[in-house]
């Protein structure tokens, strides 16, 4: 390393000495800055903006375009999501100094300093992720410079476990806040966090388990990964370091039902969304029982909560180290959400939801037509058509019908392409469909719009209005509903009168869900024209409400 050379001709005895003065604190600062570039240590915290790569994601996706039954798995394929483009991470060396750090201060606003309800806007404008990460990182730097901070210091754990909610038969999972040093091990499946109290109410072995899937069903939780939180008395007992992130991490589960759009959005997107937007971005998505075709067919909702790629929490073999992290997701009721102390402290709504969903996918409507505005203008009506069970089987006369009252009806299936169909359900004034997932397309409605919801034979009152009427008023949409007579429904032809389907089908609901589904929910209908015209007429008039 060559020194700083200057070839200096003083006339005077005092100039000298001030030039030899000036040349010896240059050289000073020279060799400081040298040393700061140098170091192992300066080396990972040096021009942090430059290691913290933090482009803003695309809005677009890559998605199938044949259509696919909303209830049909999807073949796997490989995605680009997750491939490393977005990181807020920064690789640490091997160097024992900062491999063994301790916890540094998080970079993400404060639950103070949230306000209430959904922004107008959930992406942060472009740099502005990577100023927080880089903020976040001199403060670290400064940390590591001095020392570091005490060994969990700041620790703590809060869970919610109380899982029961009176009136509803689906309990909730439980849910994990860590603070402090949290260290992530997805190869251990294993949540590390430096706990020197040992305090939050771990088991014998300094342990807590769960599997973090947004919806408590005992029939399916067996395949949902379990990830243990473990207490650690130091940073030491803890796994290296092999990456530090300045954002707080979220560790979720995509098994389930999860192959079903609405439980893809009741056991997955409402909960992270309920999780992590108050977080406008600034958070790391860890997911479990990973699903390529998964990740590929929100990633335009992935990107609107999360700045950063997903980790697939499966297959990463590092050990990542956050601020804070949360395991497993809050949710609510399904397609409701309603304020609550743990759950829901910032009382966001199915309208912010809906708001979220418009602007992550570009949705352009937000209020639905308005009749007479414009002479010749028809009301459009979206039939959603299915092909497994609880068919329509005289669509296209009900199509006719709709027609010959004003409507322009499109009749179409609900596809794997997500942004394709929702801007065809937010281009409709009026959604009408037999009970089923192909509902839950509602949330991509302009406020205002009508719902006809056709509900089957069957006691199915209670399931109607709980997973698809109330919701479509929360949405702030009209709803409307038929309910199908003994005569309506295929199961006339399947049962006689004296069976229990039709003379007691309330004690099937109280036999549980697999003796439901292979009697009451195997079902077709075929509405009764004359009864069925009041109920368009009625879904016209609601809509000039």
């Amino acid at each position: 390393m060559r020194g700083l050379t200057t070839k200096i001709e003083p006339k005077k005895l005092g100039v000298g000495l001030l030039a030899g003065c000036c040349l010896a604190l240059l050289t000073y600062v020279s060799l400081a800055k040298l040393f700061a570039i140098y170091s192992p240590v300066f080396a990972s915290t040096a021009n942090t903006s430059a290691l913290m790569h933090n482009s803003p994601p695309s809005t677009s996706s890559s998605s199938s375009s044949s259509s696919v039954p909303e209830t049909e798995a999807i073949p796997p394929q490989e995605t680009v999501a997750g491939a490393g483009s977005n990181d807020n991470s920064v690789d640490l060396p091997e160097d024992k100094s900062l491999a063994g750090a301790e916890p540094q201060e998080p970079g993400f606003p404060t639950a103070e300093s949230q306000e209430p309800g959904l922004p107008a806007a959930l992406s942060r404008k472009e740099g502005d992720g990577e100023k927080a990460a880089a903020a976040s990182e001199l403060k670290q730097t400064e940390k590591s410079s001095n020392g570091g901070a005490a060994a969990g210091g700041d620790a703590k754990i809060k869970c919610d476990e109380n899982g029961v909610d009176e009136g509803f038969p689906y309990a909730r999972p439980a849910v994990c806040e860590l603070y402090g040093d949290v260290r992530v091990s997805p190869k251990q499946k294993t949540m590390h966090l430096v706990n020197p109290s040992g305090a939050g109410g771990f088991d014998e072995n300094g342990e807590k388990r769960l599997r973090p899937y947004a919806r408590k069903d005992d029939f399916l939780l067996p395949g949902v990964v379990e990830v243990t939180v473990k207490s650690v008395p130091s940073a030491a007992a803890a796994p290296k370091c092999t990456k530090q992130h300045a954002v707080p991490a979220v560790v979720f589960s995509i098994a389930g039902y999860t192959d079903n759009f609405f439980h893809d959005m009741t056991d997955a997107m409402i909960p992270l969304f309920l999780t992590t937007a108050h977080l406008k971005g600034e958070v790391q998505l860890l997911v479990t029982n990973y699903k390529p075709w998964w990740v590929q067919k929100y990633t335009p909702l992935l990107r609107k909560l999360s700045n950063y790629d997903v980790i697939n929490f499966d297959e990463d073999a590092g050990v990542h180290c956050f601020p804070q992290g949360y395991l497993g997701l809050y949710r609510d009721r399904d397609l409701i959400i309603s304020p609550h102390p743990t759950r829901n402290p910032r009382n966001y709504t199915m309208v912010d939801y809906n708001r979220f969903l418009r602007e992550a996918l570009e949705l352009r409507r937000d209020r639905p037509s308005v009749l007479g505005e414009e002479p010749g203008m028809r009301p459009q009506m979206l039939i959603i058509s299915r092909a497994g069970t609880r068919k329509l089987l005289n669509l296209e006369e009900v199509a006719a019908a709709a027609a010959e009252l004003g409507f322009n009806v499109t009749v179409a299936e609900a596809g794997a392409d997500v942004p394709a169909f929702a801007a065809l359900v937010n281009s409709a004034d009026v959604l009408l469909a037999v009970h089923g997932a192909g509902l839950t397309n509602q949330i991509f409605l302009p406020a205002e719009a009508v719902v006809v919801q056709i509900v089957p034979w069957g006691n199915m009152d209670w399931m109607a209005t709980n997973f698809y009427g109330q919701p479509a008023k929360d949405m702030q949409l009209r709803y409307v509903e038929y309910y199908v007579g003994e005569e309506e429904t295929s199961l006339k032809h399947k049962y006689s009168r004296e069976h229990m389907v039709f003379r007691d089908p309330k004690a099937l609901h109280a036999q549980g869900w697999q003796t439901l589904a292979q009697t009451i929910m195997k079902q077709d209908v075929e509405v009764n024209l004359t009864k069925f015209r009041p109920v368009l007429l009625q879904a016209l008039d609601r809509l000039q409400q």
